[in-house]
């Protein structure tokens, strides 16, 4: 029941009735029965701070923010986090006291993702990553913080896989090659490489006689949850990771920043699951 008092967060970009982010909040909202709503809203392109004044406005309580928006809504915002500084990226969007604070959860879900559901430790780990956008971006910031030895970013243009490398910790990041993923503790696809209804759907990202048992392999990747990259990498004996789990840990860190309820995880995710399964 949708009430004059109901609380109510979104998620803004261009497109973005695609986005899988109401159904897992709607459904973590009901979990909890919390009085909240979560809702898409297309904003065109450019319009991202436009977007920021009108949630003071209409006094929401959250967004999240899409492409091409991640950028554009910085100069509404009154501050943001570290991370979201650091990557001038903002991903959520949060209230505290009479501010607008902007976040990018996305490298911290990742990690989480990696830590609590597949219990690895990233302590000391050699890790390459593939792609050099703002998932990649991201998730060097937020390995290089959680103590990695390695990172090989790996991009097609060299200057922006230095760049994403240079968010890690002097020493740690650097540019690398294909050649990396032999010593690779993690292997992550951050690029849209099998990604269904995309030119590269059925494409698979590396030589797979790279990859070799214990490995793990990660792909940002969701749609469809079984890449080609994940079935060689099962195939291979290494550790398989969807892109699921970032997905939700990254939701579940907005969900915390909005509501201070720890988020039903198992919920969320189920949600996510049904949503993507064929009709």
């Amino acid at each position: 029941m949708i009430r004059a008092s109901t609380r109510v967060a979104g998620v803004i970009g261009d497109p973005v009735r695609h986005s899988l982010s109401p159904v897992i909040h709607n459904a973590a909202f009901r979990a909890l029965d919390l009085d909240w709503v979560y809702l898409a809203f297309p904003v065109p392109a450019g319009e991202g701070a436009a977007a920021v004044a009108a949630m003071r406005t209409f006094g929401l309580d959250g967004l999240n923010v899409t492409m091409p928006h991640k950028a554009d809504v910085i100069p509404g915002l009154d501050r943001l986090s570290p991370a979201a500084e650091a990557l001038r990226s903002v991903n959520t969007i949060h209230r505290l006291g009479p501010d607008l604070v902007g976040e990018s959860t996305d490298g911290i879900g990742f990690v989480d993702a990696l830590v609590r559901d597949e219990g690895f430790d990233p302590v000391g780990r050699r890790v390459v990553v593939f792609g050099a956008g703002g998932a990649a971006r991201s998730i060097v910031l937020a390995l290089g913080s959680a103590g990695v030895a390695d990172i090989a970013v790996v991009n097609r243009t060299a200057s922006r896989a230095e760049q994403a490398a240079a968010l890690a910790p002097e020493g740690v990041g650097r540019v690398g090659s294909e050649d990396d993923v032999d010593q690779a503790d993690l292997v992550v696809n951050a690029t849209s490489v099998g990604m269904a209804g995309t030119p590269e759907a059925d494409a698979v990202l590396l030589d797979v006689r790279r990859l070799r048992p214990h490995q793990v392999v990660a792909d940002l990747v969701y749609h469809p949850i079984r890449t080609p990259l994940l079935v060689a990498a099962r195939e291979r004996g290494a550790v398989a990771v969807t892109g699921l789990g970032m997905l939700i840990h990254q939701a579940a860190h907005a969900f915390r920043l909005w509501t201070g309820e720890d988020p039903p995880l198992e919920v969320m995710s189920a949600a996510a699951l049904a949503a993507l399964a064929p009709a």
